[in-house]
């Protein structure tokens, strides 16, 4: 089930990412007395009352001279799309601002839930100025105060009420369920064209193309698939192209909803930093992750083109060291019969179980063949291993001192688990803890 969305919208300086690093728990988003500091649009983690949601901090987003009043509106626009509910954020100590109402009037049309919250209301004297702020028209405002933490409780209570029902697609057990992920124009609606074998999304020179998510059933050697495909960046215009990290937040819901995700790479254009940040989002979800450099057909070749591509892969995506690599061409569909099998294979490494008393053969021997740490004279004891889950295998490691599993030696004994059973395109997760 994809998690809900929320946006934080507002005009500038009115505490919009000092919220929002409350809201995440930590200081992601850059916090200045400055208007317009926050020069990327920053998406996060919140949860409450135990359910968890994707938040996204829209202030400040850089379009060089345009009047802020330009900038809010494309903000405010942003947010409608991408957002299931949007927390309007004003100001307690400014009062309503034209600029406010401004804002109110685009939201208002969206139709979306808005929940309107009046930062900088630090003392309860304050709160007496909240008044004003229903003629917004968005009900009762929440008087809150980012910088001291104050109210943020009753503002998330709300927030959750307007969470959607979603119910995500009934799909069976067995049906394998992979996503396409990369930056615009790399080709993942060519790709699921080339795989499903016609022209079942819009595929376009135009970074962009692609408006949402699309389930596209599949069905290959009897085996049951649902390819997702994520939309790019939807409109043309300079905010949006110049605020290409929107698109994550879709990559985001698609990775929440998959066994296997493919994060494609544009093989003309080689690696960038971007690449980078979308491929490290399945690694920490959880998903079994492959690889794919597109438009293999475009590159000038010979016998070590191929070795060598890999290598730079394999330097600048050291996290993703288990992902296999595979080398396609949507064009002319080369290489594409290899895909539809790895997939598979990833899927079912990604679901392996392994037997307890095998499992601990290995990291005994493991043991053996490397003794374990020492931390100011105390020595590593491992007692036994298990596997507690699976999407992704997660193991707990019983040990006497859970701080002496050194992040090297514990890389080690992963890297024996993959020696000894596979897990070939799955992230793996030991989880040390004391034996009671």
């Amino acid at each position: 089930m994809s998690m809900p969305v929320v946006a934080i919208v507002g005009r500038p300086n009115v505490g919009k990412s000092t919220i929002f690093n409350r809201i995440v728990g930590e200081r992601i988003s850059i916090e200045e007395d400055v208007p317009g500091v926050t020069r990327d649009r920053i998406y996060g983690k919140g949860e409450w009352l135990n359910v968890e949601f994707n938040i996204i901090d829209t202030g400040g987003i850089d379009i060089g001279d345009e009047p802020f009043l330009e900038q809010i509106r494309w903000q405010a626009q942003i947010a409608i799309d991408e957002a299931d509910v949007i927390i309007m954020i004003t100001s307690g100590r400014d009062g309503v601002t034209a600029t406010d109402e401004e804002v109110a009037k685009i939201l208002y049309r969206s139709k979306k839930p808005v929940v309107l919250a009046v930062n900088k209301v630090d003392n309860p004297e304050m709160r007496d100025q909240i008044y004003d702020f229903y003629s917004l028209g968005f009900g009762d405002p929440f008087p809150i105060s980012g910088s001291h933490g104050l109210g943020l409780g009753d503002l998330l209570d709300e927030v959750v009420k307007h969470f959607p029902n979603k119910a995500d697609a009934d799909y069976d057990e067995d049906v394998i369920k992979f996503s396409l992920i990369g930056r615009p124009n790399v080709g993942k609606s060519s790709l699921v064209n080339a795989i499903l074998g016609e022209e079942r999304v819009i595929v376009s020179d135009i970074a962009g193309t692609t408006r949402d998510a699309v389930d596209s059933p599949y069905t290959y050697e009897g085996q049951n698939y649902v390819i997702m495909d994520t939309a790019g960046i939807r409109k043309k215009g300079k905010v949006y192209e110049s605020t290409e990290k929107y698109s994550v937040l879709r990559a985001l819901r698609a990775i929440e909803r998959s066994d296997v995700v493919l994060v494609v790479i544009d093989a003309e254009e080689g690696i960038i930093e971007q690449d980078k940040r979308i491929a490290g989002l399945p690694h920490e979800a959880g998903r079994g992750v492959i690889i794919v450099v597109n438009k293999w057909d475009a590159i000038e070749k010979d016998e070590k083109t191929m070795n060598e591509f890999e290598k730079k892969i394999r330097n600048q995506f050291l996290f993703l060291d288990y992902a296999p690599i595979v080398f396609v061409s949507a064009k002319t569909k080369k290489r594409l019969h290899t895909l539809i099998p790895m997939i598979k294979l990833v899927s079912e490494n990604h679901s392996l179980r392994v037997q307890t008393n095998v499992l601990n053969d290995v990291i005994m021997d493991a043991v053996a063949m490397n003794p374990t740490p020492t931390d100011k004279g105390k020595r590593l004891k491992i007692y036994y291993i298990t596997q507690v889950s699976v999407k992704p295998p997660t193991f707990v490691l019983f040990v006497n001192d859970p701080e002496l599993l050194h992040f090297s030696y514990e890389r080690f004994l992963e890297n024996r688990i993959r020696d000894a059973f596979g897990f070939l395109g799955t992230p793996i997760r030991i989880i040390p803890r004391a034996r009671k």
